[in-house]
C-alpha cells in the first residue's frame, strides 16, 4: 500500500516550516516511547534516532532557507 503524503513545489520556508513539524512530530513520538520503555537497549536506540533527526533537520534548514526560493518535495508513505 503506499499513501501519497506530499507532491508538489513550494516555497522554501513553507518547506523548511513543513519539515521541522514532521521531524518534530516524529522526536516526540520517539520521547513518548522512550518514557514508556523499560528496556536500556531501546532507549539509547530511540535517543540517537532522535539525535540524526535534529541533525537531518538542521542540515535541510541550512541548505534550504539560504539557497533556493522554492522546494519540489514528493513525500511517499509506502506499507508492506
Amino acid at each position: 500500500m503506499k499513501i501519497q503524503q506530499l507532491n508538489g513545489t513550494i516555497n522554501a520556508s513553507d518547506a523548511v516550516e513543513l519539515m521541522a513539524h514532521l521531524v518534530h512530530l516524529k522526536i516526540k513520538y520517539h520521547e513518548h516511547r522512550i518514557n514508556n520503555q523499560s528496556s536500556e537497549e531501546d532507549i539509547k536506540t530511540r535517543e540517537e534516532k532522535i539525535k540524526q533527526l535534529q541533525k537531518e533537520l538542521f542540515e535541510f534548514k541550512k541548505t534550504f532557507h539560504s539557497n533556493t526560493d522554492t522546494v519540489t518535495i514528493e513525500a511517499i508513505l509506502k506499507i508492506e
